[in-house]
Protein backbone atom coordinates (compact mmCIF):
# COMPACT_ATOMS: atom_id res chain seq x y z
CA UNK A 1 0.00 0.00 0.00
CA UNK A 2 1.26 3.48 -0.85
CA UNK A 3 2.34 5.60 2.11
CA UNK A 4 1.02 9.13 2.30
CA UNK A 5 2.59 12.23 2.41
CA UNK A 6 33.54 -4.88 14.66
CA UNK A 7 37.13 -4.73 16.75
CA UNK A 8 39.25 -1.99 15.17
CA UNK A 9 41.28 -4.56 13.24
CA UNK A 10 38.14 -6.18 11.90
CA UNK A 11 36.63 -2.84 10.94
CA UNK A 12 39.81 -1.80 9.12
CA UNK A 13 39.40 -4.87 6.94
CA UNK A 14 35.90 -3.75 6.06
CA UNK A 15 37.15 -0.34 5.02
CA UNK A 16 39.97 -1.68 2.87
CA UNK A 17 37.48 -3.65 0.76
CA UNK A 18 35.25 -0.59 0.35
CA UNK A 19 32.17 -2.71 0.93
CA UNK A 20 31.10 -1.00 4.14
CA UNK A 21 30.73 2.76 3.70
CA UNK A 22 31.43 3.24 7.41
CA UNK A 23 34.45 3.24 9.67
CA UNK A 24 36.78 4.74 12.24
CA UNK A 25 37.90 8.29 11.53
CA UNK A 26 41.70 8.30 11.23
CA UNK A 27 43.74 10.86 13.15
CA UNK A 28 43.60 14.19 11.37
CA UNK A 29 40.66 13.25 9.16
CA UNK A 30 38.22 16.06 8.56
CA UNK A 31 34.48 15.62 8.95
CA UNK A 32 32.26 17.61 6.64
CA UNK A 33 30.42 20.30 8.66
CA UNK A 34 26.90 21.15 7.59
CA UNK A 35 25.07 23.06 10.33
CA UNK A 36 22.68 24.45 7.72
CA UNK A 37 21.56 20.91 6.86
CA UNK A 38 20.83 20.22 10.52
CA UNK A 39 18.81 23.44 10.86
CA UNK A 40 16.97 22.84 7.59
CA UNK A 41 15.87 19.33 8.52
CA UNK A 42 14.91 20.39 12.05
CA UNK A 43 12.76 23.25 10.74
CA UNK A 44 11.18 20.98 8.15
CA UNK A 45 10.27 18.45 10.85
CA UNK A 46 8.78 21.25 12.98
CA UNK A 47 6.65 22.51 10.10
CA UNK A 48 5.44 19.01 9.28
CA UNK A 49 4.41 18.44 12.90
CA UNK A 50 2.53 21.73 13.09
CA UNK A 51 0.84 21.80 9.70
CA UNK A 52 0.42 18.16 8.69
CA UNK A 53 -2.03 17.93 5.78
CA UNK A 54 -2.46 21.74 5.78
CA UNK A 55 0.73 21.84 3.68
CA UNK A 56 1.11 20.38 0.19
CA UNK A 57 4.85 19.95 0.70
CA UNK A 58 8.06 21.83 1.47
CA UNK A 59 11.22 22.63 -0.44
CA UNK A 60 14.47 24.51 -0.09
CA UNK A 61 14.78 27.69 -2.15
CA UNK A 62 18.43 27.34 -3.19
CA UNK A 63 18.61 31.03 -4.15
CA UNK A 64 17.56 32.42 -0.77
CA UNK A 65 18.33 29.46 1.48
CA UNK A 66 14.79 29.61 2.89
CA UNK A 67 12.50 26.67 3.59
CA UNK A 68 9.36 27.22 1.49
CA UNK A 69 6.10 25.69 2.70
CA UNK A 70 3.23 25.29 0.24
CA UNK A 71 -0.24 26.06 1.62
CA UNK A 72 -3.74 26.63 0.29
CA UNK A 73 -5.06 29.10 2.88
CA UNK A 74 -3.99 32.35 4.52
CA UNK A 75 -4.50 30.83 7.96
CA UNK A 76 -1.94 28.13 7.15
CA UNK A 77 0.38 30.78 5.69
CA UNK A 78 0.31 32.68 9.01
CA UNK A 79 1.25 29.52 10.90
CA UNK A 80 4.18 29.01 8.50
CA UNK A 81 5.45 32.54 9.07
CA UNK A 82 5.36 31.92 12.81
CA UNK A 83 7.86 29.07 12.39
CA UNK A 84 10.31 31.26 10.45
CA UNK A 85 9.71 29.52 7.13
CA UNK A 86 8.34 31.11 3.94
CA UNK A 87 4.75 30.29 2.87
CA UNK A 88 3.74 29.85 -0.78
CA UNK A 89 0.10 29.74 -1.80
CA UNK A 90 -0.61 26.93 -4.26
CA UNK A 91 -3.62 25.57 -6.11
CA UNK A 92 -3.59 21.92 -5.04
CA UNK A 93 -3.81 20.65 -1.47
CA UNK A 94 -2.03 17.61 -0.01
CA UNK A 95 -5.29 15.68 -0.31
CA UNK A 96 -5.58 16.51 -4.01
CA UNK A 97 -2.01 15.41 -4.70
CA UNK A 98 -2.60 12.19 -2.75
CA UNK A 99 -5.73 11.57 -4.80
CA UNK A 100 -3.74 12.04 -8.02
CA UNK A 101 -1.19 9.47 -6.85
CA UNK A 102 -3.99 7.06 -5.94
CA UNK A 103 -5.28 7.41 -9.52
CA UNK A 104 -1.83 6.65 -10.92
CA UNK A 105 -1.59 3.64 -8.60
CA UNK A 106 -4.91 2.23 -9.77
CA UNK A 107 -4.82 3.15 -13.47
CA UNK A 108 -1.16 3.49 -14.49
CA UNK A 109 0.92 1.08 -12.42
CA UNK A 110 3.40 0.32 -15.19
CA UNK A 111 6.78 -1.35 -14.64
CA UNK A 112 9.50 1.19 -15.47
CA UNK A 113 7.66 4.21 -14.07
CA UNK A 114 7.98 6.24 -10.90
CA UNK A 115 6.07 9.16 -9.45
CA UNK A 116 6.38 11.49 -6.50
CA UNK A 117 5.52 14.94 -5.19
CA UNK A 118 7.41 17.96 -6.51
CA UNK A 119 6.24 20.78 -4.22
CA UNK A 120 8.10 23.36 -6.30
CA UNK A 121 5.52 22.95 -9.07
CA UNK A 122 2.67 21.64 -6.87
CA UNK A 123 2.48 18.55 -9.08
CA UNK A 124 3.11 14.83 -9.19
CA UNK A 125 6.27 14.31 -11.27
CA UNK A 126 6.06 11.05 -13.26
CA UNK A 127 9.10 9.50 -14.93
CA UNK A 128 8.99 6.69 -17.49
CA UNK A 129 12.14 4.80 -18.42
CA UNK A 130 13.08 3.43 -21.84
CA UNK A 131 11.40 0.06 -21.14
CA UNK A 132 7.95 1.70 -21.18
CA UNK A 133 6.41 1.05 -24.61
CA UNK A 134 4.71 3.64 -26.80
CA UNK A 135 1.37 2.04 -25.99
CA UNK A 136 2.03 2.24 -22.25
CA UNK A 137 3.21 5.85 -22.63
CA UNK A 138 -0.07 6.72 -24.35
CA UNK A 139 -1.96 5.14 -21.44
CA UNK A 140 0.16 7.08 -18.95
CA UNK A 141 -0.51 10.36 -20.75
CA UNK A 142 -4.25 9.65 -20.87
CA UNK A 143 -4.34 9.18 -17.11
CA UNK A 144 -2.22 12.30 -16.55
CA UNK A 145 -4.41 14.38 -18.84
CA UNK A 146 -7.48 13.34 -16.84
CA UNK A 147 -6.02 14.88 -13.68
CA UNK A 148 -6.35 18.54 -14.66
CA UNK A 149 -2.67 19.52 -14.64
CA UNK A 150 -1.79 17.81 -11.34
CA UNK A 151 0.56 15.39 -13.11
CA UNK A 152 3.47 15.94 -15.50
CA UNK A 153 5.16 13.10 -17.38
CA UNK A 154 8.73 12.88 -18.67
CA UNK A 155 11.00 10.24 -20.18
CA UNK A 156 14.28 9.28 -18.50
CA UNK A 157 17.21 7.37 -20.01
CA UNK A 158 18.05 3.88 -18.80
CA UNK A 159 15.74 1.63 -16.80
CA UNK A 160 14.75 1.71 -13.15
CA UNK A 161 16.58 -1.10 -11.41
CA UNK A 162 17.86 -2.21 -8.03
CA UNK A 163 21.63 -1.79 -7.93
CA UNK A 164 23.08 -5.05 -6.66
CA UNK A 165 26.23 -6.24 -8.40
CA UNK A 166 25.69 -9.96 -8.98
CA UNK A 167 28.67 -12.28 -8.56
CA UNK A 168 31.11 -9.64 -7.35
CA UNK A 169 30.94 -9.20 -3.75
CA UNK A 170 29.09 -5.87 2.01
CA UNK A 171 28.90 -9.54 0.36
CA UNK A 172 26.09 -12.06 0.67
CA UNK A 173 24.19 -14.50 -1.49
CA UNK A 174 26.78 -14.15 -4.26
CA UNK A 175 26.15 -10.42 -4.59
CA UNK A 176 27.77 -7.17 -3.49
CA UNK A 177 25.89 -4.32 -1.85
CA UNK A 178 26.91 -1.42 0.39
CA UNK A 179 26.13 -0.56 4.00
CA UNK A 180 24.38 2.69 4.83
CA UNK A 181 24.77 3.60 8.51
CA UNK A 182 25.99 1.94 11.68
CA UNK A 183 23.21 1.95 14.25
CA UNK A 184 22.69 0.68 17.79
CA UNK A 185 20.13 -0.53 20.28
CA UNK A 186 21.63 -0.36 23.76
CA UNK A 187 25.10 -1.90 23.47
CA UNK A 188 24.27 -4.00 20.39
CA UNK A 189 25.63 -2.73 17.07
CA UNK A 190 24.10 -3.18 13.62
CA UNK A 191 24.21 -1.67 10.16
CA UNK A 192 21.25 -0.86 7.94
CA UNK A 193 21.22 -1.51 4.21
CA UNK A 194 18.71 -2.13 1.42
CA UNK A 195 16.01 -4.74 1.91
CA UNK A 196 16.50 -6.16 -1.57
CA UNK A 197 20.07 -6.89 -0.42
CA UNK A 198 19.17 -8.51 2.92
CA UNK A 199 16.57 -10.60 1.07
CA UNK A 200 19.49 -12.34 -0.65
CA UNK A 201 21.34 -13.75 2.35
CA UNK A 202 21.26 -14.17 6.13
CA UNK A 203 25.05 -13.82 6.51
CA UNK A 204 27.18 -10.91 5.36
CA UNK A 205 30.95 -10.56 5.05
CA UNK A 206 33.44 -7.81 4.27
CA UNK A 207 35.22 -9.73 1.51
CA UNK A 208 33.96 -12.03 -1.19
CA UNK A 209 33.88 -15.50 0.35
CA UNK A 210 35.24 -14.15 3.65
CA UNK A 211 34.14 -14.84 7.22
CA UNK A 212 30.78 -13.43 8.22
CA UNK A 213 30.84 -10.14 10.10
CA UNK A 214 27.10 -9.98 10.68
CA UNK A 215 23.78 -11.78 10.47
CA UNK A 216 20.49 -10.50 9.09
CA UNK A 217 17.90 -9.62 11.74
CA UNK A 218 15.29 -7.99 9.53
CA UNK A 219 14.44 -7.35 5.88
CA UNK A 220 11.65 -5.60 4.00
CA UNK A 221 11.29 -5.54 0.20
CA UNK A 222 9.23 -4.82 -1.87
CA UNK A 223 6.90 -2.03 -0.62
CA UNK A 224 9.81 -0.84 1.56
CA UNK A 225 13.52 -1.25 0.87
CA UNK A 226 15.42 -1.62 4.13
CA UNK A 227 17.11 -4.35 6.15
CA UNK A 228 19.28 -4.66 9.26
CA UNK A 229 22.36 -6.78 10.01
CA UNK A 230 23.71 -7.39 13.54
CA UNK A 231 27.49 -7.43 13.95
CA UNK A 232 28.57 -10.86 15.17
CA UNK A 233 32.36 -10.56 14.97
CA UNK A 234 32.84 -8.62 18.23
CA UNK A 235 33.46 -5.32 16.45
CA UNK A 236 32.48 -1.89 17.70
CA UNK A 237 32.38 0.22 14.53
CA UNK A 238 32.28 4.00 14.51
CA UNK A 239 29.13 5.87 13.48
CA UNK A 240 30.45 7.53 10.35
CA UNK A 241 30.41 7.26 6.56
CA UNK A 242 33.36 6.61 4.25
CA UNK A 243 34.09 9.57 1.95
CA UNK A 244 36.59 7.48 -0.06
CA UNK A 245 39.28 10.18 0.13
CA UNK A 246 40.91 9.08 3.37
CA UNK A 247 38.37 10.85 5.56
CA UNK A 248 34.99 10.06 7.05
CA UNK A 249 31.78 11.94 7.74
CA UNK A 250 30.49 11.78 11.30
CA UNK A 251 26.75 11.08 11.53
CA UNK A 252 24.93 12.45 14.56
CA UNK A 253 21.23 12.52 13.63
CA UNK A 254 18.66 11.29 11.12
CA UNK A 255 15.97 13.22 9.26
CA UNK A 256 13.71 13.15 6.22
CA UNK A 257 15.10 14.78 3.07
CA UNK A 258 13.70 18.08 1.75
CA UNK A 259 13.16 18.82 -1.95
CA UNK A 260 15.97 21.11 -3.12
CA UNK A 261 18.36 19.93 -0.42
CA UNK A 262 21.94 19.08 -1.43
CA UNK A 263 22.89 15.49 -0.59
CA UNK A 264 25.78 13.08 -1.00
CA UNK A 265 25.69 9.35 -1.70
CA UNK A 266 28.42 6.97 -0.54
CA UNK A 267 28.52 3.50 -2.10
CA UNK A 268 31.05 0.79 -2.83
CA UNK A 269 30.95 1.23 -6.63
CA UNK A 270 30.70 4.92 -7.50
CA UNK A 271 32.13 6.01 -4.10
CA UNK A 272 30.89 9.52 -3.21
CA UNK A 273 28.62 11.39 -5.61
CA UNK A 274 26.62 14.56 -5.10
CA UNK A 275 23.16 15.72 -6.10
CA UNK A 276 19.98 17.29 -4.83
CA UNK A 277 16.52 16.07 -3.88
CA UNK A 278 13.89 16.44 -6.61
CA UNK A 279 10.80 14.62 -5.27
CA UNK A 280 9.47 12.95 -2.13
CA UNK A 281 6.83 10.29 -1.40
CA UNK A 282 8.00 8.57 -4.57
CA UNK A 283 6.67 5.26 -5.87
CA UNK A 284 9.07 3.25 -8.05
CA UNK A 285 7.66 0.35 -10.06
CA UNK A 286 10.63 -2.03 -10.22
CA UNK A 287 10.27 -5.20 -12.26
CA UNK A 288 10.09 -7.36 -9.12
CA UNK A 289 7.73 -5.16 -7.15
CA UNK A 290 6.97 -1.56 -6.22
CA UNK A 291 8.45 0.50 -3.40
CA UNK A 292 6.63 3.46 -1.88
CA UNK A 293 7.48 6.57 0.12
CA UNK A 294 10.93 6.90 -1.48
CA UNK A 295 13.01 10.00 -2.32
CA UNK A 296 14.28 10.88 -5.82
CA UNK A 297 17.64 12.67 -6.23
CA UNK A 298 20.07 13.67 -8.99
CA UNK A 299 23.07 11.76 -7.54
CA UNK A 300 24.86 9.20 -9.73
CA UNK A 301 25.00 5.53 -8.75
CA UNK A 302 25.65 2.08 -10.23
CA UNK A 303 25.46 -1.65 -9.50
CA UNK A 304 26.82 -2.47 -6.04
CA UNK A 305 25.78 0.89 -4.54
CA UNK A 306 22.51 -0.62 -3.27
CA UNK A 307 22.20 -0.11 0.48
CA UNK A 308 24.68 2.79 0.55
CA UNK A 309 24.31 6.03 2.48
CA UNK A 310 22.50 9.21 1.43
CA UNK A 311 23.36 12.05 3.80
CA UNK A 312 23.74 15.81 4.22
CA UNK A 313 26.62 16.76 6.49
CA UNK A 314 26.11 15.00 9.82
CA UNK A 315 22.48 14.09 9.00
CA UNK A 316 21.58 10.59 7.81
CA UNK A 317 18.82 10.79 5.19
CA UNK A 318 18.42 7.55 3.28
CA UNK A 319 19.42 4.05 2.20
CA UNK A 320 20.24 3.74 -1.50
CA UNK A 321 17.73 1.66 -3.43
CA UNK A 322 18.30 2.04 -7.20
CA UNK A 323 18.16 4.37 -10.18
CA UNK A 324 17.51 4.60 -13.90
CA UNK A 325 21.21 5.20 -14.57
CA UNK A 326 23.49 8.20 -14.86
CA UNK A 327 24.31 10.54 -17.74
CA UNK A 328 27.55 12.38 -17.06
CA UNK A 329 27.08 13.81 -13.57
CA UNK A 330 23.28 13.80 -13.73
CA UNK A 331 21.84 10.74 -12.00
CA UNK A 332 18.54 9.52 -10.62
CA UNK A 333 19.48 7.80 -7.35
CA UNK A 334 16.47 6.72 -5.29
CA UNK A 335 16.66 6.30 -1.52
CA UNK A 336 14.56 4.74 1.20
CA UNK A 337 14.09 7.31 4.01
CA UNK A 338 16.28 6.05 6.85
CA UNK A 339 14.03 7.26 9.67
CA UNK A 340 11.41 4.70 8.70
CA UNK A 341 13.97 1.89 8.97
CA UNK A 342 15.27 3.17 12.33
CA UNK A 343 11.73 3.26 13.69
CA UNK A 344 10.91 -0.22 12.35
CA UNK A 345 13.88 -1.78 14.12
CA UNK A 346 14.01 0.46 17.21
CA UNK A 347 17.61 1.55 16.56
CA UNK A 348 19.43 4.88 16.39
CA UNK A 349 22.36 6.35 14.49
CA UNK A 350 25.29 7.32 16.70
Amino acid sequence: MRRTTCARLGLSALLVTGSLALGVTPAGAQSEPAPSATRLNALNAQVERQLGDDSAGTYLDRRTGNLVVTVTSEAAAERVRATGATPQRVERSAAQLDAAMDTLESRAKITGTSWGIDPRTNQIAVEADRSVSAREMARLHRVADSLDGAVRVSRVPGTFHREVAGGDAIYGGGSRCSAAFNVSKGTTKYFVTAGHCTNLSANWSATSGGAAVGVREGTSFPTNDYGIVRYTNGSSPAGNVNLYNGSYQEISSAADAVVGQAIKKSGSTTKVTSGSVTAVNVTVNYGDGPVHGMVRTTACSAGGDSGGAHFAGTVALGIHSGSSGCTGTNGSAIHQPVREALSAYGVSVY
